[in-house]
C-alpha cells in the first residue's frame, strides 16, 4: 500500500507525546518511556509478523522466546484497521498485554469477557449508531435507505440502526450492501444507484469506516449527485476541503466525525523538528515539502521554500490526522504507569535491559489502565469506561460544496453519551444549511403523510410499520396529534367535536316548551282543553235538555272533565324531567285515563240497562239508578290506582340521562323503573277500551233517539287505533321524539272520545234546538 500522507501526523504526534513526557517533571519523572515502531502497510501478514516482533524481538519469531536489547514492553498502542485490530487482540490477550487503539472503533470489541485488554481512544460504533437515531428521532424521520460495507461491524452497525429506527416508529425503505474489500464493481454501483432512484426516502445513512472508504470514495461522490437526497455519513472524508471540479453535491450531508483538536504542541513540534532525525524516503521528504508552502496555515507551515508541486493535500486538513486519539492514547498509558508506580504496584520489578522482565508487569498496568482519570492539555476529563471505550463522543458536521471546488464544514450539532443528560444531545437547525429542492425545512421524510389530529394511524401486514393509511376517528373518539395510533374515547358526558380532535361537553336534550315540537303540543293541549271546557259549559248550560239527560248527565260531566285533566297532564311530559315530575307523569296519565275509560264504560252498559230496563216485568228497573254507574267508575278507577300505588312503591319512575339513545347528546328522560308496572297500567287501560268498544258495539243499533252506543262505538274505534300504533313507535323511537310520541297518543285518544261522544250532542243543542225536545223525541218513538 502506498504513502499516507495523513497517517505521518499520527507518527509524529506519537514521538512529539513521548518527548513531552518523557520531559516532564511531574509524570513518570524517574522513568524514560522507549518505543518501537511497526509498518504494517495495511496487510495482514506483515501486521502478524509485527506482532510476533513485538514480543520476540525483530527477526525472530518464535512465539515465547524474547531476543531482547532494550526495556521492558508495557503495551501496544495501534492506529489498525477495525478487523486486524481484533485479530492481533488475540495475540495480546495471551500475554495480558494492554492493546490501545487510536483508531478501531469496531463495536465488537466493547465486549470486555472476549476483550478484556482492549483500550481505545476513539468512540465506538455504538455510540455512532445511538447518535445516529437520536439524530433521526429529533428531525422524525422515519423513512430512510441504508448504505454499508459488508464487513462484520458494519453489518452489526446496520442491525442496531435499523432496529433502533424502528423502535422509534421509523423504518428502513432499503439496505445496500457494498464489498468492504477492493473497488465498488459497476453493477454494485447501478443497483445502489436505482434503489436510491427509485425510493421515496430522502435520508440515506452512508455507514462506512475510515479504511474502505478509498475503495468507494469516487463512486460515492457520483451517487451523492442525486437531488433530493440527505446524507448522514459516517467516515471522515468530509473534512477534505477539496472535492472534484465539474460536480454537482448536493448540499445536504450531515456527518458524525470522532471529535478532534489540535494540540499546540505537536504543531510546534512539526513546525520546528528536524526531519532528518526521522527516516526519510522520497515519500517522506515530499511530504515535508508540502509544509513549506505558503497555503499551509501558520500553525505548521515551515521556513522554508520550494517550487515543487505535490499530490500530498494534508496541508489543507483541517486536523492533523488523528493527532488528538493519539495524544490521548500514550497519555492515558502514562497515566497508568505513573499510578502503578507510587501505588507499589511497580516493587521488585526490574526496568534496565540487563534484568529479566517481570511477567506481573502488564496485568499489573492493566489494572491501572481501567481506573485512570485525568486531565489533559486542553482541560478535558480523561477516563476509560467499563468496557475500555473512550470518555469522548461524536460531533455532527455540515458540509457545504462550493462551486469552487472547496468544501465548507461547520460544526451543527453533537452527541457525547458521556454528558450529562439532556446534555449528550445537541444540534443547532438554524446553523445548518439545507440545500435547495425541498418544500419544507428541515426536510421531512415519511413513507406515509402524518395523520393529522381527528385521525389515527392504520397499518396493514403487507405494508412496513410506518407506512400507513389515515383513518378518521369513529364517534365518540378523537385524536389531539398527529400521528395518533389510536384515538381516545371521550368521556360519558362528553362527545367529539365534526373534526374529532377534541372532546366537546354533550349537548343535553328534552322537549322543552321553547323548542317548535313542545310549543306546538302545548298549544295543542291548551287548545283541546279549552274546546272541553267549552263543552263542559254547555252541557251546563243545557242541564235540562233532554239530549243532555239522557245517558246520565253526571256521566257525562264526570267523562268531561277527566278527559280535561287528560289534556292537562300531557303538559307535565313537556320540560325537563325531575324527580316529581317522573311520577306524576305516569300515574296523572294512567288515573285520569281510567276514569275517562270507566265513564265511557259505565255510559255503555247504562244505555244497555235502559234498553232493557223499558220491557215488561224487567228485573233491570232497579240498575238504574245512578249509584250503579258512578260505582262502575269508582270500582275501575281505585284498581287503577291500586296498580299505580303498587308501580310506585316497588320501583317508581325517576328521571335517567341516556348517553346512548342519540349520538353526542344525553337524553334527560324519565326511566319507567318497572317495565312491568308501566305496561300493566297501559293494559288494564286496554282493558277498560276493549269492553267498552265490545259493549257498544253489540248496544249500537239499539232503537233509541239518543241512543250513544253508536258514537261510543267509533270513538273507541279511534281510542284503540291510537293505542296499538302507539306500543311500536314508540318502540322505535328515541330521546325527545318517544315523549312526543305519548303525548301526540294522550291528545288524539282524547280528542277522539271528547269529538266522537260529545260533539254530535253539541251539534243538535246548539244547532238543531227543535230535536232537543220531548215532542220531538215522543213523534220519533211514535212513527
Amino acid at each position: 500500500m502506498g504513502f499516507i500522507a495523513s497517517n505521518y501526523y499520527d507518527f509524529l504526534t506519537f514521538v512529539s507525546t513521548v518527548e513531552e513526557i518523557n520531559n516532564s517533571s511531574e509524570l513518570l519523572p524517574n522513568l524514560t518511556l522507549g518505543f518501537q515502531i511497526y509498518d504494517s502497510y495495511n496487510n495482514p501478514l506483515f501486521t502478524f509478523q509485527d506482532a510476533m516482533n513485538i514480543f520476540s524481538g525483530r527477526g525472530t519469531l518464535i512465539p515465547n522466546y524474547r531476543c531482547r536489547t532494550s526495556g521492558s514492553l508495557a503495551a501496544i498502542i495501534e492506529g489498525l484497521p477495525p478487523e486486524e485490530s481484533s485479530q492481533i487482540s488475540n495475540v495480546f490477550r495471551i500475554y495480558h498485554y494492554p492493546q490501545i487503539s487510536y483508531k478501531s472503533q469496531n463495536l465488537f470489541m466493547s465486549d470486555a469477557f472476549k476483550f478484556p485488554y482492549f483500550y481505545r481512544t476513539v468512540p465506538t460504533e455504538l455510540h455512532l449508531c445511538v447518535g445516529i437515531i437520536r439524530l433521526i428521532k429529533h428531525f422524525n424521520w422515519t423513512w430512510v435507505g441504508i448504505i454499508a460495507p459488508d464487513d462484520d461491524s458494519s453489518m452489526k452497525a446496520v442491525e442496531i440502526l435499523k432496529e433502533g429506527i424502528e423502535q422509534n416508529d421509523g423504518c428502513t425503505e432499503f439496505i445496500e450492501i457494498f464489498p468492504h474489500i477492493g473497488v465498488l464493481p459497476p453493477d454494485k454501483l447501478n443497483k445502489i444507484i436505482d434503489s436510491i432512484n427509485s425510493s421515496t426516502a430522502s435520508v440515506i445513512i452512508f455507514y462506512c469506516e475510515r479504511e474502505y472508504l478509498s475503495n468507494v470514495y469516487m463512486r460515492i461522490i457520483d451517487i451523492m449527485q442525486l437531488p433530493g437526497k440527505i446524507w448522514i455519513t459516517t467516515p471522515e472524508w468530509d473534512f477534505e476541503l477539496t472535492y472534484p471540479l465539474g460536480l454537482t453535491v448536493n448540499n445536504n450531508t450531515l456527518a458524525f466525525t470522532i471529535i478532534k483538536k489540535n494540540i499546540p504542541s505537536i504543531s510546534k513540534f512539526i513546525r520546528e523538528v528536524n526531519p532528518m532525525l526521522f527516516p526519510w524516503d522520497k515519500s517522506t521528504w515530499k511530504w515535508w515539502m508540502v509544509l513549506c508552502e505558503s497555503q499551509c496555515p501558520k500553525s505548521i507551515r515551515r521556513s522554508c521554500s520550494t517550487t515543487m508541486k505535490t499530490s500530498f493535500p494534508h496541508c489543507n486538513n483541517k486536523y492533523l490526522g488523528n493527532s488528538y486519539s493519539v495524544y490521548n492514547a500514550v497519555y492515558s498509558l502514562a497515566h497508568a504507569l505513573h499510578s502503578m508506580i507510587i501505588s507499589g504496584s511497580r516493587k521488585n520489578i526490574p526496568w534496565n535491559g540487563g534484568s529479566q522482565v517481570s511477567d506481573y508487569l502488564p496485568w499489573k498496568l492493566h489494572h491501572h489502565m481501567k481506573s485512570i482519570h485525568f486531565k489533559n492539555i486542553m482541560g478535558e476529563e480523561i477516563f476509560f469506561d467499563e468496557k475500555g471505550d473512550f470518555s469522548i463522543g461524536y460531533e455532527i458536521i455540515n458540509s457545504v460544496y462550493l462551486y469552487n471546488g472547496t468544501v465548507r464544514t461547520a460544526i451543527v450539532g453533537s452527541y457525547n453519551p458521556y454528558a450529562l443528560p439532556g446534555q449528550d444531545f445537541t444540534i443547532n437547525e438554524k446553523a445548518i444549511e439545507w440545500g435547495s429542492g425541498f418544500t419544507k425545512v428541515p426536510p421531512q421524510t415519511k413513507c406515509s403523510q402524518s395523520c393529522p389530529p381527528g385521525f389515527r394511524k392504520s397499518t396493514s401486514n403487507e405494508k412496513p410499520v410506518c407506512c400507513y393509511d389515515c383513518i378518521p376517528c369513529p364517534d365518540g373518539e378523537v385524536s389531539s396529534q398527529s400521528d395518533m395510533d389510536i384515538c381516545k374515547k371521550c368521556p360519558e358526558n362528553q362527545w367529539s367535536n365534526r373534526k374529532r380532535d377534541a372532546c366537546i361537553p354533550k349537548v343535553i336534550i328534552f322537549l322543552s316548551y321553547k323548542e317548535p315540537l313542545g310549543i306546538s303540543l302545548t298549544l295543542i293541549s291548551i287548545f283541546l282543553c279549552f274546546i272541553n271546557i267549552l263543552i263542559l259549559g254547555i252541557f251546563i248550560k243545557y242541564q235540562h235538555t233532554p239530549i243532555v239527560k239522557a245517558n246520565n248527565r253526571s256521566l257525562s260531566y264526570v267523562l268531561l272533565i277527566s278527559l280535561m285533566l287528560c289534556f292537562l297532564c300531557s303538559l307535565i311530559f313537556i320540560g325537563q324531567p325531575d324527580k316529581l315530575t317522573c311520577i306524576l307523569r305516569q300515574i296523572a296519565f294512567g288515573i285520569t285515563f281510567s276514569i275517562s275509560l270507566s265513564s265511557v264504560l259505565a255510559k255503555t252498559i247504562t244505555v244497555v240497562i235502559a234498553f232493557q230496563a223499558t220491557k215488561p216485568k224487567s228485573k233491570l228497573r232497579s240498575w238504574m239508578s245512578s249509584s250503579v254507574s258512578n260505582s262502575i267508575v269508582l270500582c275501575c278507577s281505585l284498581f287503577q290506582a291500586l296498580l299505580c300505588l303498587v308501580w310506585l312503591c316497588t320501583a317508581p319512575p325517576f328521571p335517567y340521562q341516556n348517553n346512548e339513545s342519540e349520538i353526542g347528546t344525553i337524553v334527560i328522560e324519565c326511566n319507567e323503573g318497572s317495565i312491568i308496572a308501566f305496561y300493566c297500567v297501559l293494559g288494564y287501560l286496554g282493558l277498560l277500551a276493549g269492553i267498552s268498544f265490545i259493549v257498544a258495539f253489540l248496544a249500537r243499533n239499539l232503537p233509541d233517539t239518543f241512543n250513544e252506543a253508536k258514537h261510543i262505538t267509533f270513538s273507541m274505534v279511534v281510542f284503540c287505533s291510537v293505542w296499538v300504533s302507539f306500543i311500536p313507535t314508540y318502540l322505535s323511537t328515541r330521546g325527545k321524539y318517544m315523549v312526543a310520541v305519548e303525548i301526540f297518543a294522550i291528545l288524539a285518544s282524547s280528542a277522539g272520545l271528547l269529538g266522537c261522544i260529545f260533539i254530535p250532542k253539541c251539534f243538535v243543542v246548539l244547532l238543531k234546538p227543535e230535536k232537543n225536545s220531548k215532542k220531538y223525541l215522543t213523534r220519533y218513538v211514535k212513527t
